[in-house]
């Protein structure tokens, strides 16, 4: 039997724009809107021309080659036919395939938002889509407010929708704006939205994350006959962010329920790009990417308890419902103070390192594991430092290098324009093959900045090596009270090939810490340019 198609919309460049502290440049939407074409998703939106700068300059092209390249706008205003307003004339006219308008379809969003009769708003709805048909363009409508606005007025939420399938639009988008709505309440509505003569094919679901349950909300709207789905990467979006795309995705390829009636414009091996996707969007946002996301996270595939890791050992499927490689993901045994032996042995045969279960040296690498775990160390979130170690304890690290000491300081004073600066500054000594090397740098970002500079600023045959390594994200944790406090810092590493590790260091004093955490971040890097680095070899 034939599968329905769900055709995907992202929204992550109009609504995804509407996140706290996200403000994309044309350079991000072109690169963004590429990542999407390649990867397969029906409609891209990519904002609302005339409305500003960013997005006119946006749309003075066409920028998929493959998916629906969709402008965002309002209904045309009350009280203006549609060819004489502005707004529609930039939608239009833009480089688009497609026009996407929201319209109000809560009649006391209408009185009052527009300050308009209920009338008023459904001739705003025909003419601009009928403008839009009229321009070549294929044309939708997000009814704005729908599931509040059906609660409301019911028979004026389904006129709106109705209004928008009369008048042309291919798809009618039912939006749950404000983001309370539950899955029950999305059903029941389009049931009746259909019931009212609006078909499946034709309808759309949009749904906010206000109650943790847009991707719940979304899947619901598909059971009940949607067959349009919208979302952003990551579930970015203003407040609590809209339905997570990404998972979205995953569920419909992946879990029966979907996948047995429905395809998607996405084929298997293009399903095994979702991590890459997903990753990659937050690295142009410069962000880490959230561990615990469904499919995509770096946790998502990840077990600590060593009676789970003993399981998977003999068959995945006993603690996973995926296969993590269909979704471009890995599988992840953790180490810490609460791993066995088969979580250890499982995370080492994954870096290439062999080691048999009755080897005394494997005894004593979890002794020192979870020694260093019960004075502060976190080897579960400090892959490289792990690995390390354990490569240590199995003898099988060369010595790069010897620090023989390393000095910070810190001093506040007045420049030469008589403004107050603070400026650190430190100097490391190493040792590299019998010749002793000293280096020194400043650094107004503070000490740990100055102590990284100056340990890669001369080390020798090694300096080109390192030349493209770089701190990309550095974190703190006081593990208890005082002034006095043990700390703990996780530092993210990178280099070129795209490679990110993490290492951890742990000292009464920050600085000590740090050093440490830096220390393993350079030594890791040398073994993974060496191809000794198993973790290079497992991402």
């Amino acid at each position: 039997m034939a599968r329905e198609r769900i055709y995907l919309f992202d929204t992550t460049l109009r609504d995804g724009q509407q996140t706290p502290g996200i403000d994309f440049s044309v350079e991000d939407k072109i690169a963004i809107a590429a990542m999407l074409d390649e990867f397969g998703v029906d409609y891209v939106e990519g904002g609302y021309p005339g409305a500003n700068p960013t997005d006119t300059a946006f749309f003075e092209r066409k920028r998929t080659q493959n998916a629906s390249f969709v402008a965002f706008g309002m209904t045309k205003r009350a009280g203006v036919s549609a060819a004489n307003d502005p707004g529609i004339a930039a939608l239009n006219g833009s480089k688009s395939d497609a026009v996407c308008y929201v319209a109000k379809s809560w009649d006391y969003h209408v009185r009052v938002a527009l300050g308009c009769s209920n009338e008023e708003n459904l001739e705003n709805i025909r003419q601009s889509v009928a403008a839009t048909v009229a321009a070549g363009k294929e044309a939708m409508v997000d009814c704005e407010h729908f599931f509040d606005g059906y609660k409301a007025n019911p028979d004026y939420a389904l006129s709106c929708a109705k209004t928008a399938l009369d008048a042309g639009a291919r798809w009618v988008v039912l939006c749950d704006t404000n983001g309370g709505t539950q899955p029950h309440e999305v059903r029941a509505a389009v049931d009746a939205v259909i019931a009212a003569g609006v078909p499946g094919e034709r309808l759309g679901i949009h749904a906010h994350d206000d109650t943790g349950q847009a991707v719940a909300n979304s899947l619901a709207a598909i059971d009940a006959g949607a067959r349009q789905v919208q979302g952003t990467l990551n579930g970015i979006g203003e407040r609590c962010g809209n339905a997570n795309l990404v998972t979205i995705i995953g569920n419909l390829a992946l879990k029966p329920a979907w996948a047995e009636r429905f395809e998607i414009g996405i084929t298997d091996d293009g399903l095994e790009g979702l991590t890459r996707l997903s990753r990659g969007f937050d690295e142009l946002l410069n962000r880490s990417p959230a561990p615990q996301a469904p499919y995509v996270g770096g946790s998502a595939f990840a077990t600590k308890a060593g009676i789970h890791a003993s399981a998977l050992a003999k068959d995945p499927s006993t603690y996973e419902h995926v296969a993590p490689e269909m979704v471009g993901n890995n599988r992840h045994v953790m180490v810490s103070d609460q791993g066995g032996k088969s979580n250890f042995i499982a995370e080492l045969h994954r870096r290439g390192i062999s080691v048999a279960k009755d080897d005394p040296r494997l005894d004593t690498l979890i002794a020192i594991v979870k020694e260093r775990e019960a004075t502060g160390y976190a080897y579960e979130g400090a892959d490289a430092s792990f690995e390390l170690l354990a490569r240590r304890t199995l003898g099988d690290v060369p010595q790069f290098m010897e620090v023989v000491s390393f000095r910070s300081l810190v001093e506040r004073r007045h420049n030469a324009i008589g403004k107050v600066i603070t400026v650190a500054e430190a100097v490391v000594k190493v040792n590299i093959d019998g010749e002793e090397r000293m280096s020194v740098a400043e650094s107004a970002n503070g000490p740990v900045n100055a102590l990284d500079m100056a340990l890669r600023k001369d080390l020798g045959k090694y300096q080109a090596e390192v030349a493209d390594l770089e701190l990309v994200d550095y974190k703190v944790r006081i593990l208890n009270g005082g002034t006095e406090a043990v700390t703990r810092v996780l530092i993210e590493s990178a280099d070129a090939t795209g490679l990110r590790w993490w290492t951890v260091g742990v000292s009464e004093n920050i600085i000590d810490a740090s050093f440490e955490a830096l220390m393993d971040s350079i030594t890791f890097k040398l073994m993974k340019n060496r191809g000794h680095a198993g973790l290079a070899a497992a991402e």
